[in-house]
Formats: C-alpha cells, sequence, structure tokens
C-alpha cells in the first residue's frame, strides 16, 4: 500500500517522500511542475527519491479529476501539501488561488471518498491566524478573519476536510505549518531569496520596520510532525483535527537579516520598503496539542538551521 503525496517535487513534499522511502513506505508522488518557479529546481528536488524502487512520480494537476482517476489504485493515504503558495502573489491572483487550493483539495478529498482512502493529511498554513492580537496562536483561537486570499484558500481547505469527516467518516488533520525553512526551500521566501541577494553584494528588501516576527521551523522538525500526521489518522478511525507545527519560537526580520550575514561572513545592506498589504505582524505557535498528540517535539534552534541552509546553498 503507497502514500500518496501532492506537490511531491516542492520543498516540502520532496524530503518528505525521501523520509518515507527510508522508514520503509511506498511513496506516490503527484506534481505538475508548474512555473511559479523554475520546474528545473523541482526535478533537482526529487533526484534522490526517483532513484528508489518504491517511489513512482506521477505528473499531473491536483485540478484534473480524470488524472487524479489514473493515479495507481493501492494508495491508503493522502498526505496534501501541493498548493499555490505565497500572500503577495494571491494578492496578485487570487482566481487562480482560489481553483489550485480550494477546488484541487475537494478533487482530492473527493478521489478519498471515491477509492475509499480513509487517512488524510492537509498541509494548512499559519496564516489562516492573520493578524491574530493573542500569542501563541492556538488551534482554539478565532480564524474568521484572514487578510489574503491565500489564507481565506487555507482556511477554506480545513473546512472542507472537516467536511469529509463528518460526511464520510475520511480520518483528516490539518497541520498549520509555521514558516518552514531549511535545504531546498523555495526561491521566493524570504531566507533563500535575502541569501541569495547577499552572495550578489546586492541590498535586502525589509518591509516595514524590521519588528515583524516569524516562527521559524526547520525542515527536519517538520518532518517529524507530518509523519506523526500520518500515524495518527491511520490509528484513529473516523477522527478530525487540527494541529500546529512551528517551532513556538519567534525571531524579527531583522535579527533573521543579521543571522544570515553572519552566517554567510556578509554584511548586509538593507533597503526600507513599506509593509506589504496581506503580510502579518507575526507567527508564533503554540503547540501543546502538537506535543500531547503526535508527540512532536522540535529541537532545531534558529541559527543552526540558517547554517544548515547556507551549506546547501553553495553546494
Amino acid at each position: 500500500m503507497s502514500v500518496l503525496i501532492t506537490g511531491a517535487a516542492g520543498f516540502i513534499a520532496s524530503h518528505l517522500s525521501e523520509r518515507l522511502l527510508l522508514n520503509g513506505q511506498t511513496v506516490v508522488g503527484l506534481d505538475n511542475f508548474d512555473d511559479f518557479y523554475d520546474p528545473a529546481i523541482k526535478e533537482k528536488n526529487l533526484a534522490a527519491a526517483r532513484d528508489h524502487s518504491h517511489f513512482t512520480l506521477v505528473r499531473g494537476d491536483i485540478r484534473d479529476g480524470e488524472e487524479l482517476e489514473r493515479l495507481p489504485g493501492d494508495i491508503h493515504t493522502i498526505v496534501h501539501i501541493a498548493a499555490r503558495a505565497g500572500v503577495r502573489p494571491s494578492i496578485a491572483d487570487p482566481i487562480l488561488y482560489y481553483d489550485v487550493n480550494v477546488l484541487g483539495t475537494l478533487r482530492l478529498l473527493e478521489l478519498a471518498r471515491v477509492r475509499r482512502i480513509h487517512r488524510f493529511v492537509f498541509a494548512s498554513s499559519s496564516s489562516v491566524y492573520g493578524n491574530n492580537e493573542k500569542v501563541p496562536f492556538s488551534e482554539s483561537d478565532p480564524v474568521d478573519h484572514p487578510i489574503s486570499p491565500y489564507a481565506a484558500s487555507k482556511k477554506a481547505g480545513e473546512l472542507l476536510c472537516h467536511t469529509y469527516t463528518h460526511l464520510y467518516g475520511i480520518s483528516c488533520l490539518n497541520l498549520r505549518l509555521f514558516t518552514v525553512y531549511g535545504p531546498r526551500q523555495r526561491p521566493d521566501l524570504a531566507i533563500h531569496k535575502f541569501a541569495r541577494l547577499l552572495a550578489a553584494g546586492e541590498e535586502i528588501p525589509m518591509f516595514g520596520n524590521g519588528t515583524s516576527r516569524r516562527d521559524y521551523t526547520y525542515i527536519d522538525d517538520i518532518l517529524q510532525g507530518v509523519e506523526g500526521a500520518i500515524r495518527w489518522v491511520g490509528e484513529h478511525e473516523g477522527a478530525f483535527e487540527t494541529l500546529n507545527l512551528g517551532e513556538s519560537r519567534t525571531v524579527e526580520l531583522k535579527e533573521m537579516i543579521r543571522v544570515l550575514g553572519e552566517e554567510m561572513a556578509i554584511e548586509p545592506r538593507v533597503r526600507q520598503l513599506p509593509e506589504q498589504p496581506g503580510d502579518v505582524d507575526r507567527t508564533y505557535a503554540d503547540i501543546s496539542r502538537a506535543r500531547n498528540l503526535l508527540g512532536y517535539d522540535p529541537r532545531w534552534e534558529f541559527r543552526a538551521g540558517v547554517r544548515e541552509f547556507v551549506k546547501w546553498l553553495r553546494g
């Protein structure tokens, strides 16, 4: 029996594919290799997994019901990571974000219903909390005020998962991921983007005064949480849950720039710009429920994670 991982050629999902394969799982990876960033990077992400005898790559779109019907028939768990990502681009093209993130999620839930796949893990986002004033962010906090189409699309995906648990008994676990970073991080994300600008001797654009804070979560800790989620949906028939996966520590934007510069041994030159619409002031995860239900135990200190990222970037 196989685990279906959507968005398999992306940052998080390519790492997850390798990790599950190393643990003896059979993996079907689905990806459409879209051009949100260079598809050649995605091909490279999958290099190790693709050579494994228990990995099958399917090139297809989560919105295409006919393509989903052609997936192998032995899937027992769906880990849905594929998405049109990014807060700022979602403001420029909200219809595309709705199409991929909402319709695509619905298509996969329908696949699960039709094939009687009763285990579904959905990669949601900390962006659903919006500018939540209470910290740290808890799963019981209201999330009815998203401030970007991306955040709204992720909240919609969570609601669809709940509906399919209620109607069809599919065990669904929503994972609200907090600012994941590490080797293979998408090139549009801040740490990766800023590192390339530093290496090129260019200025770093800093939106706002640098006091916005993020709960940066290293990729290995996220993978630990996702593996726990896969076990959880297998052990809890017909259950629904939503959990935060973060480090439960926050780092200011200007501190992130400073640490990245120190690890690259380059003095950053910063250009301050106005705050961007859709950006939240801070993210900060309460991870007590994930600790209790999944045994989630994040351990990566921010500087150590940045150091590993820089090693990867420099090859």
